[in-house]
């Protein structure tokens, strides 16, 4: 099958605005979750198809987007955004299709992807060095200055999101961009790519080369030209890249996985914690890095948050991506027999509850019944590594030492939250969380893309979102005038 993206075909590559085949000319199938069949083919770039993009950003950065200024970057980046919301139906339709997500949740990546846009093009110009009061004779001041070459390697569960948080921030500093799009889910990045050139983008500031990971993004990684790199993924590939970009010395920001919790007091506002707590938990299939996969709740509260929780998971539906329902597929049969086998491991746990496949799911597809485990021991292995599906433990607690306890026990530290009425309890647990973000009677704040994201431990290194991603994006230099 052969399905044309905003009029380019999807099995070809991005280089300095121009549609390539992959110098191999081999490509790979892409499959549709909701069914298992083959939606298109794509480029299999390799080496030689990173190099040629890698060629082409360096020819940008001395030629007419080097020469850009930020305000000008600024006002591309912003009619990127425009774009993108006019085809917000193709995108829509295109990330549904290729992730597998209910169309509710595709369309708001693409709002988000276009908001990522909007952000970055008006704070192009905003990036400022500063003067720093130094010895008599002297005027030294700080300029904040794009890397050169960045390349972004972004997954399959959010491709439009960390697109645009990612590739919107590195563009906005004056880089210039070399993207390797999951192998899974490419489309919105193609159509993107498309999106860019007609908004204005010059040659070379962004190419795509689809591809394996262990081809195109292991040599895109591993390529001397390029200055910094932005990984999303797991902790295993988030290893070897950070080892493999280390071998030409350059900074890698690192966003990985997640096992993170929610704290429930028992005087919490319940009635407003109740969606949050099973929504973070299963929203893309559970296919989320800040997924809030533990629910830790204060034992006054604990049968009662347990219950509301269980008729809550009972309604949730799983289907096709086009029928909108709660859930879609997971991305893959194999992501399938990953998440059951945790499932499998649970069999000594009390399942609470578990939603429901609708009927006309078809076998092909890569569906799994959301799952509710409770008294779930804080050092179960469903407690303490990440599963990257619809399953959610429940884990009782006393106080608030036993429920920092919990909450920090594990190896990952990207979000966590707190619910409880108490305002000087939740200063203190915000402070002693281990964790990149912490939120207070909330859970995400609806995305926010002006807010700093990352975490510690294995969930990572390094900020994406808002003005310090644009700092990660930039390399700070020091001038020392002596002047007398």
């Amino acid at each position: 099958m052969t399905l044309k993206v905003m009029n380019i075909d999807p099995s070809l590559c991005f280089v300095a605005n121009t549609w390539v085949p992959a110098l191999s000319a081999q490509t790979l199938s892409l499959g549709n979750p909701s069914d298992g069949s083959t939606i298109c083919e794509i480029a299999r770039g390799n080496a030689d198809d990173i190099a040629c993009a890698v060629g082409a950003a360096e020819a940008a950065l001395v030629g007419e987007w080097g020469q850009m200024p930020a305000f000008e970057r600024g006002r591309i980046l912003t009619r990127i955004g425009t774009e993108v919301l006019k085809n917000i139906n193709e995108l829509t339709t295109l990330e549904s299709m290729d992730v597998g997500k209910p169309t509710k949740q595709a369309r708001a990546d693409v709002i988000a992807l276009a908001r990522y846009m909007e952000f970055y093009g008006g704070a192009a110009d905003k990036i400022h060095g500063e003067t720093i009061p130094f010895q008599d004779g002297y005027t030294v001041y700080t300029l904040r200055e794009p890397h050169g070459v960045t390349g972004h390697i972004v997954p399959w569960n959010y491709p439009m999101q960390i697109i645009g948080r990612s590739v919107g921030a590195a563009l906005a500093m004056g880089n210039a961009c070399v993207l390797k799009p999951a192998e899974e889910a490419c489309l919105t990045a193609l159509a993107f790519a498309e999106i860019c050139k007609q908004a204005g983008l010059p040659d070379g500031a962004l190419n795509v080369v689809p591809g394996l990971g262990a081809e195109a993004g292991a040599a895109l990684t591993a390529h001397p030209s390029v200055h910094h790199v932005s990984f999303t993924g797991s902790v295993g590939v988030g290893k070897m890249i950070q080892s493999s970009s280390a071998q030409n010395a350059v900074p890698v920001t690192l966003e990985l996985g997640g096992k993170s919790p929610q704290l429930v007091f028992d005087d919490a506002d319940l009635d407003a914690a109740l969606p949050f707590l099973v929504n973070a938990g299963i929203q893309n299939a559970g296919q989320t890095c800040s997924a809030s996969s533990r629910i830790l709740v204060q034992r006054g509260v604990y049968d009662q948050v347990v219950a509301r929780m269980a008729t809550a998971y009972a309604k949730l539906r799983v289907g096709p991506a086009s029928d909108d329902l709660e859930l879609g597929p997971l991305i893959s049969q194999r992501q399938k027999d990953i998440v059951q086998g945790f499932i499998d491991q649970g069999a000594d746990l009390r399942c609470a509850a578990t939603g429901q496949i609708m009927g006309n799911a078809p076998g092909t597809g890569a569906y799994i019944a959301p799952t509710l485990f409770a008294d779930v021991p804080p050092d179960h292995m469903l407690a303490q590594q990440e599963i990257f599906g619809p399953v959610q433990v429940v884990i009782p607690f006393e106080d608030e030492d036993d429920a920092i306890a919990i909450a920090n026990g594990t190896d990952f530290g990207l979000v966590a939250s707190v619910w409880t009425a108490n305002g000087a309890r939740q200063m203190r647990l915000a402070k002693r969380l281990r964790a990149g973000q912490v939120f207070l009677n909330n859970y995400g704040a609806a995305g926010g893309v002006e807010l700093p994201f990352g975490g510690v431990g294995l969930s990572g290194h390094g900020r994406e979102k808002g003005f310090e991603a644009l700092y990660g994006f930039s390399t700070l230099k020091t001038v020392a005038a002596l002047h007398g």
